[in-house]
């Protein structure tokens, strides 16, 4: 039994873009991701899947993000970014077919039209790759779940702040949510289901 169809399945990309290329991550690396990623993208165009490139970005003063009372740190009213921080890095290229979103919270879901964008392409299934783990992967996944999406996660193309986190969120809250999986297997699948 094939992984998934193809053609009913999008490869959705959370956050491959400048601001996680400046720092690293655990326990894959922000290179490592990014590499892994490549060949998942190559694999889903090939098999004529749907991709979706998700970033984040906010207004300067991010007025627009979620501003929760936190009491042990306060967000900067007008934080200090690198440049082309919120841009996707050039490697991912979007294609012209391929939809970019903007997110401004953990979840790609909230406050974009990547529900509309996944059902008027027949998507069933996505596969989720991305930074972070914990954050907008998981958070992605947990809407994506409540949404009656079937996920899998390419371990491997993913990665967090921390090699803890990845770990609790690849353990315990994805395999509750979808199939957790190497991106060799994800890859194969690709290759299988464009044959």
């Amino acid at each position: 039994m094939t992984l998934f169809d193809p053609r009913t399945t999008a490869l959705v990309m959370i956050d491959l873009q400048e601001a996680n290329m400046t720092h690293d991550h655990l326990p894959h690396g922000s290179r490592g991701v990014l590499d892994k990623s490549l060949r998942l993208i190559a694999a889903a165009r090939e098999a004529g899947s749907l991709l979706v490139h998700v970033r984040s970005s906010f207004l300067p003063n991010e007025r627009d993000s979620l501003q929760p009372i936190l009491i042990e740190k306060q967000r900067p009213a007008n934080p200090v970014r690198e440049p082309r921080w919120d841009e996707l890095v050039p490697e991912v290229a979007p294609q012209p077919n391929e939809p970019v979103l903007v997110k401004r919270s953990w979840n790609a879901f909230h406050g974009s039209d990547l529900d509309v964008q996944l059902r008027r392409h027949g998507i069933e299934t996505i596969v989720l790759i991305g930074m972070s783990t914990n954050w907008g992967v998981e958070g992605t996944a947990r809407a994506a779940y409540e949404n009656y999406y079937n996920i899998v996660f390419a371990e491997d193309a993913m990665s967090a702040a921390t090699a803890e986190g990845h770990r609790h969120s690849v353990e315990t809250i994805l395999p509750l949510l979808g199939r957790v999986r190497s991106v060799d297997e994800v890859e194969r699948a690709f290759g299988e289901s464009a044959a």
